[in-house]
């Protein structure tokens, strides 16, 4: 994705200072005054103005001078990573994920917190608990602390804040998430969608300069997909955008709640493949403790896959052909550049996936004879959630957008 291009009207300075703190983010190396004028299209003024702000401000820092040819020597900036952190929490059914990220989207904390209680008061408590011991940990001073983002399992009510009634979190109806975490940590704090966060992490946390479009599929509890235009996830009307759980994926496969058959919720959940391997008796010699542990289930399939067990394969090769379907259909109404595979599970999951699911989706794929259409493994790791949801914070500060052009009253 290339540095967005400033505007040199009037009262634009948010816009044009993120369109400076992106190019400065962005480039490993720092950049001068002089080639962010080149690459903002801001005056030299503007670019002056700014960054001797953020330098006051401490966000950014000369870091060395450059002589490229006759001149004055070039000063470098560069952004000061430790001068504003934000936290990422990803509220899971099985576990809760919390992560401190420094302001180049670098991990400086984390912990993680299994849920053995799905009360939301007590949840909220263990979260603002972890905020507060991660924050502790790292020795930073709170007030550096840009706000909390969390991701949650959809659907959410974006405006108010609240989780409303996620599957596999009971007794979570209209749950008052945003307002209650903001009191109990005295943190401005974000609720997103957890596919939607996971896919500001693997955006906000590339360097890759290509622009392009993608659909990340979030292989979680439950399988959700978020899409990725010009630089910017698109959430949605509601903020609720890739609740695909009722797309159908095999019209033999087992009855679904919604009163259809093969929907991916009945057929690639990391449950429902678990089910699959149980009914192959992939299991038949385990015990009875790990009937109910998906992830162990999960885990333990796919190293006896890889081990060589043919059962085994066999079941997770059917899994990637289901998914593939999912995935053909979203990329054929969706036409974007490419497709990103992350989420609690992707890490197990993507040997098989990567070398199973591009062929048949190329068969699938209604532009083959026009493009071909690459399958990537996210480039954060298993905490894409939390992550993500950190990078939601931090994006909202550092990020240009489109929608600050537009002047008020």
């Amino acid at each position: 994705m290339g540095t967005r291009r400033g505007t040199n009207l009037p009262r634009m300075g948010d816009f044009n200072q993120s369109v400076i703190l992106e190019g400065i983010r962005r480039s490993a190396a720092g950049l001068s005054r002089i080639e962010l004028v080149d690459i903002t299209g801001l005056s030299a003024q503007t670019v002056t103005n700014i960054t001797r702000r953020l330098l006051d401000e401490g966000v950014i820092a000369e870091a060395g001078r450059t002589i490229n040819g006759p001149g004055k020597p070039r000063v470098t900036l560069r952004l000061v990573a430790e001068s504003r952190f934000s936290v990422g929490v990803h509220l899971d059914p099985a576990v809760i994920t919390i992560v401190l990220l420094n302001l180049a989207g670098q991990v400086v904390g984390r912990r993680a917190q299994r849920t053995t209680d799905q009360n939301p008061q007590h949840i909220v408590a263990t979260m603002a608990q972890t905020i507060d011991a991660v924050i502790d940990e790292a020795g930073i001073d709170r007030g550096l602390v840009a706000g909390v983002g969390v991701a949650a399992p959809g659907p959410l009510d974006a405006e108010k804040g609240t989780v409303l009634d996620p599957p596999k979190l009971a007794g979570w109806h209209r749950v008052p998430l945003r307002s209650g975490l903001a009191e109990a940590t005295g943190l401005a704090v974000t609720i997103e969608k957890d596919t939607t966060a996971a896919a500001v992490g693997d955006l906000w946390t590339s360097r890759s300069t290509a622009g392009g479009s993608f659909v990340f599929i979030y292989l979680g509890t439950g399988i959700g997909a978020s899409l990725v235009r010009e630089g910017e996830v698109v959430a949605g009307a509601s903020h609720n955008f890739g609740e695909i759980g009722h797309i159908m994926v095999d019209p033999d496969g087992p009855e679904c709640a919604c009163g259809g058959r093969g929907c991916v919720e009945v057929v690639c959940t990391p449950q429902a493949i678990v089910e699959q391997a149980v009914a192959a008796g992939v299991f038949d010699d385990e015990g009875a403790d790990e009937a109910h542990d998906v992830d162990v289930r999960l885990t333990r399939l796919c190293e006896r896959a890889k081990a060589g067990d043919a059962g085994a394969a066999r079941v997770l090769r059917r899994s990637a052909g289901h998914l593939a379907v999912l995935i053909s259909v979203l990329t054929n109404v969706l036409d974007v550049d490419r497709v990103v595979l992350g989420g609690p599970f992707w890490a197990r999951l993507s040997t098989v996936y990567l070398r199973e699911i591009p062929g048949p989706l190329r068969l699938r794929n209604a532009t083959r004879s026009v493009r071909e259409l690459p399958v990537e493994g996210t480039v954060v790791g298993d905490d894409g959630g939390a992550v993500g949801a950190a990078c939601v914070v931090l994006d909202a500060m550092l990020t240009p957008r489109a929608s600050d052009l537009y002047l008020g009253d």
